[in-house]
Formats: structure tokens, C-alpha cells, sequence
């Protein structure tokens, strides 16, 4: 049975994903279940944070939306600086950085190979040996977030600042996004859900989503969960979902975890 992966990424990470996993022959659709929303007044913060970005020994940024946000008010003719680090909690935030040219010496980030991809592990593999003492730290992000590795980095002699670049919002219903998830609902058997986000688990089962309909969210919750880290995992169990396998996120792995179940190798799933 072809199984197709439900990519539930914002925009425009979706469609990419969808491409990837498309080029490596599984069946996969977008069902973002997250906008991404900037505001005239955080590309006005984020242009004037560019101009004194050479004082930073690290931008840490967490995710690929606050990359592209960051890049995207980039005030014309201003360059990465060649002393700042760009941290980056996994590969596809490394993957946006170097989209929007900054040089591989500048990045810092866990390994391919590394158990998670979150703050701690890039603190663990990246950034614990390093002397904090006095240096400035900018941590770009969403209007909230969670502050362990600010906090890590302050109590390590850090002066750390947070930038909200963007918001997270949930999707919008009506329309195209409604009919993708009553097309998938309509056969959970051939349908597996791809979660790197908890907060768009909660905005898939919020009061006012469509899944609210109690045959919708049967087949909703019956559909196979990969989740992107421990932590997603976690949510989804709390949210009802009864098959859920952690899953590193890069195309390769998922296309494993899906050849596994359909193999019969997969018990969780």
C-alpha cells in the first residue's frame, strides 16, 4: 500500500519538503498547519539590529522561518559578518543560512548524526566549550519561544538578547487547506502525519479546526504520527494520536521510517 507523508510545515518549507521527499520517490502532500507572519515593525527592529550585527559573537537563530525573516530585512549592501557565528538548531536551519550566503565557517550546529536537534544539543555539541564571559548574544526567534539556551548563555556570562522577527499563527480554514485534510481524513490507512511542530498538533486539534467534527477527528487520530523530536512526540501522544515514531528531521530518514512500516519492520507505527 503507497502511503503519503503529510507535511505540516508553514510555508514555504511545506512545498519544500514535499519536493524533497517527492525526488526520493515518496508520495507526500503540504497541510501547513502554521503561518508565518511578519509585521512592519519587526522588519524595522530586525534592519536595525543588521547594522550592529559585527558586535554579536552569536546570532542564534531558531528555526528556518526566523532565518528567512532575519535575511528578509536585511538592509541593502550589508554582508554576514566573518567573526559572528550563525547558530542553528538543526540542518534545516543550516540549510537557510547557507541559502542566504553565509559561509559554512560561521555556522555552528550539532552533527548529522547527533540524537536531537534543539537548543541543548547545539549547546552540548557546539557551544558549552566555548568562553561566554562578556560576549553578546542575539537570539532571533518568534514573538514567544522557549529561552533554555538564552538562559544557559546568560548564566555562562553571556549578555543575551531575544529579537522577535515574525508570529506564529494558526492556519487559515476555509477553502483549499479545509478539502487537503478531509482528503486525507477520508483514508487514514494511506496517510501519515509529519509533525516537526507541537504548536501545530495544537492548532490540527483546536476547538475551532475542522477536526472538531467527531468522525473527522477519529480518522485524524488514527493516522500514523513521525515526529521531528521527543518533545512532538510527546504532544502527540497527549493529543490522542496512538501510533507515533520519533524521526530525524531530514527526507532521508523519513522515507526509512515509511519504507519500515510498509515492510512490516515498524511495530510503533
Amino acid at each position: 500500500m503507497r502511503v503519503t507523508v503529510v507535511v505540516t510545515r508553514p510555508q514555504p518549507q511545506a512545498d519544500d519538503w514535499v519536493a524533497r521527499l517527492q525526488a526520493l520517490g515518496q508520495a507526500a502532500c503540504a497541510l501547513p498547519l502554521m503561518r508565518i507572519e511578519r509585521a512592519a515593525a519587526f522588519d524595522a527592529d530586525v534592519a536595525r539590529r543588521w547594522a550592529e550585527l559585527a558586535r554579536h559573537r552569536l546570532v542564534m537563530f531558531v528555526s528556518p522561518n526566523a532565518v528567512l525573516a532575519f535575511f528578509a530585512a536585511r538592509p541593502a549592501g550589508l554582508r554576514w559578518p566573518d567573526a559572528t557565528l550563525a547558530g542553528a538548531t538543526g540542518p534545516g536551519t543550516v540549510a537557510a543560512l547557507r541559502s542566504q550566503g553565509v559561509d559554512v565557517a560561521c555556522i555552528v550546529s550539532p552533527p548529522m548524526d547527533a540524537a536531537t536537534f534543539d537548543a541543548e544539543s547545539l549547546w552540548t555539541h557546539a557551544l558549552v566549550q566555548r568562553d561566554w564571559a562578556g560576549q553578546s548574544v542575539l537570539v532571533v526567534r518568534g514573538e514567544d519561544g522557549r529561552d533554555w539556551l538564552a538562559d544557559t548563555l546568560a548564566r555562562a556570562g553571556a549578555s543575551v538578547s531575544c529579537l522577535a522577527a515574525y508570529r506564529r499563527g494558526p492556519p487559515v480554514w476555509p477553502g483549499v487547506l479545509a478539502d487537503t485534510l478531509a482528503k486525507v481524513a477520508a483514508q487514514p490507512a494511506r496517510h501519515v502525519w509529519l509533525f516537526s511542530s507541537s504548536q501545530c498538533i495544537a492548532h490540527l486539534l483546536a476547538p475551532d479546526a475542522p477536526s472538531a467534527d467527531a468522525a473527522l477527528r477519529a480518522a485524524v487520530l488514527a493516522m500514523p504520527v513521525l515526529a521531528t523530536h521527543p518533545r512532538i512526540a510527546e504532544t502527540a501522544r497527549l493529543g490522542g494520536f496512538q501510533r507515533v515514531v520519533p524521526v530525524t528531521p531530514d527526507p532521508a530518514a523519513v522515507v526509512r521510517a515509511v519504507a519500515s512500516w510498509d515492510d512490516g519492520k515498524c511495530p510503533q507505527l
